[in-house]
């Protein structure tokens, strides 16, 4: 059996252990300023901003390196209005029929509806697809594994990486999804919505639900 061609592993940033506490810590402070936002200016964000943060949450690990994402960037203001409708028609369904009453309650103190302004408000929405399907050269079917919990990660480092360039972001995850296959041409078959994710500067004054975070010993062990 042969083995995988390998390249040298890029250095790791120098330092001792006051070092990298001290990178943790800023990075830890830089995490927790962290907000979901709702109130977007209309201010432009450069295309190469977006495009290093998408680059960043590219450099994800995937199961079998197998890269099961797609990510459309989207600031066409009719694409954005469209995407508006047909979430909001979705939205209204929801939260007029489809929601559970304790989905609800959960909801209420956080104060949102199926009014999503924000989706034509904001300068870019960026689409993370999941890709379920490979492609071989001959155009047969390759499956992808792991590709939920793969693209998840890259989503998360795409926020993480939005945030520390000083953007604000919303995850938006109308349910269900599938227009967005439609409206920006993706491929149903292989593909499926995973979240729609809106960014830009956040509007002046905007203000975000009072919410605490977990304390570490509530979400961490140590053995």
């Amino acid at each position: 059996m042969s083995e995988a061609p390998t390249v040298p592993l890029a250095p790791m940033p120098p330092g001792s252990d006051d070092d990298m506490l001290r990178r943790a810590q800023q990075f830890h402070a830089l995490a927790q300023r962290r907000r979901t936002v709702r109130d977007f200016e209309s201010r432009a964000v450069p295309r190469a901003v977006i495009e290093y943060c998408i680059a960043a949450a590219g450099s994800a690990p995937s199961g079998a390196n197998q890269q099961p994402w797609h990510f459309v960037a989207v600031s066409d203001a009719g694409v954005k209005r469209r995407i508006r409708e047909a979430a909001e028609a979705e939205e209204r369904e929801f939260y007029e029929r489809r929601a559970p009453e304790e989905w609800l309650d959960a909801l209420r103190p956080i104060g949102t509806d199926w009014h999503k302004p924000f989706l034509e408000t904001a300068p870019w929405l960026i689409a993370i697809f999941v890709r379920r399907w490979g492609r071989a050269a001959d155009g047969a079917k390759v499956k992808h594994y792991y590709p939920t919990e793969s693209v998840g990660i890259a989503t998360g480092i795409l926020i993480t990486a939005l945030h520390t360039a000083g953007l604000a972001t919303l995850t938006h995850t109308p349910s269900p999804m599938g227009f967005l296959n439609g409206i920006l041409g993706r491929p149903a078959e292989d593909e499926r919505p995973f979240l729609l994710l809106v960014t830009g500067h956040p509007a002046s004054g905007a203000r975000v639900p009072a919410i605490e975070r977990k304390p570490l010993q509530s979400i961490a062990s140590w053995i």
